[in-house]
């Protein structure tokens, strides 16, 4: 695991752990690249890069139906330095979806806006809230709670997750992630 990803700032290869580069561990490989690896273990970002396609899941309470649903989207993320936009994939929902992420060590906090389908039961509303994330040390998963206004002139919440699929962004991975999640 990069050493970045345990709160500690980067090591260039060659340089030792400690201060004086005498008494640490040396590093041989640059950073986030661990050379024993293999080829099938699970992607983990390279330095905090949470680039690609990840499932989106959150639970929201319709007080109209007086029932809880889950909704889940396909969406690609793109990080830039410390911000990620994470935007639902055409065809994945009958809804779209966005965040705006700021990331500060292993948080993500931001904003979210959800547009329903226009013939669905919220008849093509907008919602929007905040959200914070909690990332895991594996870069694989993001997962928190949102607010946000509902119906009724309340404030609602719920848990809200980012889970893995694929850390392609290539035009065939964006199109083959282009559909419904399985259930």
């Amino acid at each position: 695991m990069p050493i970045e990803s345990l709160g500690f700032g980067s090591v260039e290869p060659g340089r030792s752990l400690s201060s004086d580069d005498e008494n640490g561990h040396v590093v041989d490989s640059p950073i986030g690249q661990v050379p024993h690896e293999s080829a099938t273990a699970t992607p983990r970002p390279a330095n905090g890069n949470y680039n690609g396609i990840w499932l989106s899941r959150y639970e929201y309470y319709s007080s109209g139906r007086d029932a809880t649903f889950t909704a889940v989207h396909h969406v690609v993320v793109l990080q830039h330095d410390d911000a990620l936009t994470v935007r639902s994939l055409p065809e994945s929902a009958i809804s779209s979806m966005e965040m705006d992420l700021t990331i500060e060590g292993n948080v993500a906090t931001g904003t979210w806006t959800e547009r329903t389908a226009p013939d669905g039961y919220y008849r093509g509303a907008k919602y929007h809230g905040a959200i914070q994330l909690l990332i895991e040390l594996t870069g694989t998963r993001m997962a928190g709670k949102w607010i946000g206004f509902g119906k009724s002139f309340d404030i609602n919440s719920g848990p809200w997750e980012l889970i893995l699929q694929d850390r392609s962004t290539s035009k065939a991975t964006i199109e083959a992630f282009s559909r419904p999640p399985e259930a």
